[in-house]
């Protein structure tokens, strides 16, 4: 892995965007290296930071906010948990990657 994307492409790649081609070598890594979900999960979190901070400027009482904002983040990473192999090879097929393979029963 000679080249990491900057910070500008990483979050428009943590929002779904492609890399150019010559980061398609650190696409792989980011999506088949053994802590993958983590890097996932941490993908998810920068997704829901705006909503989640938005909520708290809302009008309403403190603990409907919270609630609010809890819904959300507990939603999205169960969403971001259930479905990540199948996000993970829309990752890799966007890129041009061929998918994962997946572990045998």
């Amino acid at each position: 892995m000679r080249s990491r994307p900057n910070p500008l492409q990483w979050l428009r790649y943590a929002f779904g965007g492609s890399l150019p081609e010559r980061l398609h070598d650190w696409v792989r890594h980011d999506l088949t290296d053994a802590d993958w979900r983590w890097r996932g999960v941490f993908r998810v979190c920068v997704q829901i930071a705006a909503p989640v901070i938005a909520v708290f400027f809302l009008p309403g009482p403190l603990n409907i906010r919270v609630m609010t904002a809890a819904l959300i983040v507990l939603g999205a990473l169960f969403v971001g948990a259930a479905y990540g192999d199948e996000l993970r090879d829309r990752r890799l097929r966007q890129h041009g990657l061929p998918p994962a393979p997946r572990p045998r029963d």
